[in-house]
């Protein structure tokens, strides 16, 4: 499960650098213009392979404990993956359109898919210890449900903002920054306290 993810991990984050690319043989002038047109790809891609590297790493941490998997972390998993493998498009969006409030609500609505995804696994696993090679301990599964929540959220009340204002709904986003800093310390602290 893991290699597979792994697999997809690697093969979304390539695929979201595939649209930074300058035309050759350009003049001064022409190189200028090119270059400044490429910019919104190169700041969707950098978002975007950091929102790829987080789903990455919280799905290693899930993975942490579990030993075995059923039927429903299989398919939960997959569409994880599903939507992981998906991110490349949801970032043309954003890169080529960000002006314009469907490609921005399409772009957040991804993120909140594949954060409720992620969020579903970790409650399942949490719920079946059975399937783990040591339980989840519960303070760490509750972070990291919080951490997956306040994506969610985010990214989810972000689509319908999107409408009013493109500009403000990408501003919302940054909500996250001092969230995820809050969260992730805790996570830190309590996955060390339960070694």
């Amino acid at each position: 499960m893991l290699a597979l993810s792994d697999g997809v991990f690697a093969i979304a984050m390539t695929l979201l650098a595939l649209d930074i690319t300058l035309p050759a043989g350009l003049d001064a002038a022409g190189f200028d213009e090119a270059l400044s047109d490429v910019m919104p790809n190169v700041w969707a891609y950098a978002l975007s392979f950091l929102v790829v590297a987080a789903f990455w790493r919280g799905h290693h941490q899930i993975f942490r404990y579990v030993r075995d998997v059923d039927g429903t972390v299989i398919k939960l998993a997959l569409l994880g993956l599903g939507l992981i493998a998906l991110m490349p498009f949801p970032t043309t969006l954003l890169a080529e359109y960000g002006d314009l409030p469907e490609a921005v609500a399409v772009y957040s609505g991804a993120v909140a898919a594949t954060g409720a995804t992620q969020l579903a696994l970790t409650v399942v696993l949490w719920k079946r210890p059975w399937l783990g090679s040591r339980a989840l301990p519960g303070s760490v599964a509750r972070n990291d449900m919080a951490d997956l929540a306040s994506t969610v959220l985010v990214f989810a009340v972000a689509v319908p903002l999107a409408f009013a204002s493109p500009s403000a709904a990408k501003l919302w986003w940054a909500v996250l920054i001092p969230v995820k800093m809050v969260t992730g310390r805790r996570g830190k602290r309590l996955r060390a306290a339960a070694q």
